[in-house]
């Protein structure tokens, strides 16, 4: 299935989870944030949330920095 990822299309598996999508961006869980069709994903929600075909995920990563 196709879903959109930060903007970017990409091709998941039928029945991928927030989880999987997130490990498609980044190896790390810790500081990161999660929405899908604009609402937001509790952490641990992302293995139980199921994605369907053209949602789109937006991943955000926390930066530091001044």
């Amino acid at each position: 299935m196709k879903v959109t990822i930060n903007g970017t299309a990409h091709e998941l598996p039928a029945g991928a989870t927030v989880t999987q999508a997130v490990q498609r961006l980044t190896g790390t869980r810790s500081g990161v944030a999660v929405a899908v069709n604009d609402e937001v994903v509790s952490r641990g929600s992302w293995d139980s949330t199921a994605l369907v075909e053209a949602d789109r995920v937006e991943v955000l990563t926390a930066v530091q920095g001044g």
